[in-house]
């Protein structure tokens, strides 16, 4: 007999591909890639359980099989189906994905707030692509949205309720990624919130990646909170020798300064190795780190703004038409007189504040 494992065939939006059997439909799409793969706001390939959850992801099969060529009579998540040989899907090219992927976003925004301003999670916020790319321009909901009060997790990691879509990606990544889970969903249907019954509980080594996996600003980072936009900062891959974890992390500079600590994602903004709270939170300077070089961003991101990988710096002629190195260096604190010489906004233990810009000493 032949060790030749049996693949399936699929055509997905008119492109055909084999796959081994107890291939997703969304995973199958994603090997083909660009518009193809349907956008996932609670999949996870990481967390085993996540998925099923947003309908975001939502296809239309056009054929079950070969064996049954009937279509599915409704539209099937393409996240928890997995493929048959011979099966067709429509993503892109079917009417009813994109008229219900309209109305699964409509529903998601109902009751999240419209705080991009003000967003930590804005320029990379799921949630945000999503509308901008299946959305409807206007909103048909006229009833107050639902609001939770402030619930502290930690001394590192901020929850705003209120912007919760309910993934349950945190959830999974707490009960699976660290030693103990101490968070969970409280209370039923639109009263089910986020949350711990201790508060400040969040504290154990790899909590910190509940903020890499939330698709939303629902959890954030305490320690870059209004530091920055992340637009404005430029990522580069770093990894240093960690006993905890791989170490592999990106590091997100302006100028000199490091804002934050992440962990790598690949195209589908999953984390590719989970990283300890010691990487993440204290190691925050350039000596702590070996650099590889510049991130590879996608192009369709507005991080990639002024982000130029491969790029040759122009050659400085001032030194050889003027024989030596010019004189003048400036100072930026004490021109521009904006924040003082001495602060460090990425290492400010919150907020910052309107006396770390007034450009006077304390």
């Amino acid at each position: 007999m032949s060790d030749e494992k049996k693949m399936f065939k699929v055509t997905i939006d008119n492109i055909t591909i084999e796959v081994e059997p107890g291939t997703s439909i969304l995973n199958a799409a994603r090997m083909i890639g660009g518009e193809v793969a349907p956008p996932a706001m609670c999949y996870y390939t990481k967390l085993k359980g996540s998925g099923g959850k947003c309908r975001t992801c939502l296809v239309e099969v056009a054929q079950g099989s070969t064996a049954d060529p009937r279509p599915m009579p409704k539209l099937v998540a393409s996240c928890r189906t997995n493929i048959m040989d011979g099966m067709v899907v429509k993503n892109i090219t079917s009417e009813k994905v994109i008229d219900a992927r309209k109305g699964v976003v409509e529903f998601l925004l109902i009751n999240h707030p419209l705080d991009c301003p003000i967003c930590d999670q804005a320029g990379e916020c799921h949630l945000q692509d999503l509308s901008y790319e299946h959305g409807a321009s206007g909103t048909r909901y006229q009833f107050p949205r639902r609001t939770f009060e402030k619930h502290d997790l930690g001394p590192y990691i901020q929850l705003h309720m209120t912007r919760c879509i309910m993934c349950f990606r945190c959830v999974y990544t707490a009960d699976q990624v660290t030693n103990r889970r101490v968070h969970g969903i409280l209370d039923r249907g639109e009263h089910a919130e986020i949350a711990t019954y201790i508060k400040t509980a969040l504290d154990n080594d790899f909590i910190g990646n509940v903020i890499d996996v939330c698709p939303v600003g629902a959890l954030t980072d305490k320690t870059f909170r209004f530091k920055n936009r992340v637009w404005f900062l430029k990522p580069v891959d770093a990894h240093r020798d960690c006993p905890k974890c791989s170490g592999k992390v990106q590091l997100w500079y302006r100028g000199d300064e490091v804002f934050r600590v992440t962990a790598r994602k690949d195209e589908f903004g999953e984390v590719e190795d989970w990283i300890c709270n010691d990487c993440r939170f204290e190691k925050k300077k350039t000596a702590d780190w070996v650099i590889e070089g510049p991130s590879k961003i996608d192009r369709h991101s507005v991080i990639s703004a002024n982000h130029y990988v491969g790029a040759h710096k122009p050659t400085e002629i001032e030194p050889e038409v003027m024989g030596r190195p010019p004189r003048l260096l400036m100072d930026i604190h004490s021109v521009s007189q904006v924040n003082q010489p001495s602060v460090d906004l990425s290492l400010l233990p919150g907020p910052a504040h309107s006396d770390d810009f007034n450009g006077k000493e304390k």
